[in-house]
């Protein structure tokens, strides 16, 4: 049997594809979600929720890694305000789906929809189906997921 390079090229795609941020993967999971191309919360400005109340991309003109993850700013003064303490703007749980860390897994996001800022904090879901289950109880949920943050990434 001969397998093509672009077969070969699928299955390694699908393996990483796979393996990060999935919560059916066995290994040890980086802290903060990126996604295939290493970008934190799919490239969303995570100072643009804080400051400008909404989901704004950030560009690849304006990057600054932290954590292992590449994260992306609208603009200058975003990146500047960022890198001076990106604990104030990183979102809560690495940028993992909160409700699944508060539930003991980890998932991923849908940071153009599915946010909410509580108590100056950022908190990103997988849906807005999700989102509404978390809204259900906040702070028993940010209760549950402290508890289990940083656990469910083993």
């Amino acid at each position: 049997m001969i397998i093509s390079s672009r077969t070969i090229l699928w299955v390694i795609a699908a393996a990483i594809f796979l393996s990060s941020a999935s919560p059916l993967y066995a290994g040890e999971q980086s802290e903060i979600y990126a996604n295939w191309r290493g970008y934190a919360i799919k490239g969303y400005d995570p100072v643009a929720f804080h400051k400008d109340s909404k989901p704004i991309k950030g560009s690849k003109k304006y990057q600054f890694r932290w954590k292992d993850a590449k994260w992306r700013f609208a603009s200058a003064e975003h990146r500047d305000l960022f890198k001076a303490n990106p604990e104030k703007f990183a979102p809560r749980y690495g940028g993992y789906c909160a409700w699944a860390v508060s539930q003991g897994y980890t998932a991923s996001v849908d940071p153009k929809n599915a946010w909410t800022i509580v108590e100056d904090k950022l908190y990103l879901n997988y849906s807005v189906e999700i989102k509404r289950e978390w809204e259900k109880d906040i702070p028993g949920n940010i209760k549950k997921a402290d508890t289990n943050w940083p656990g469910v990434l083993k």
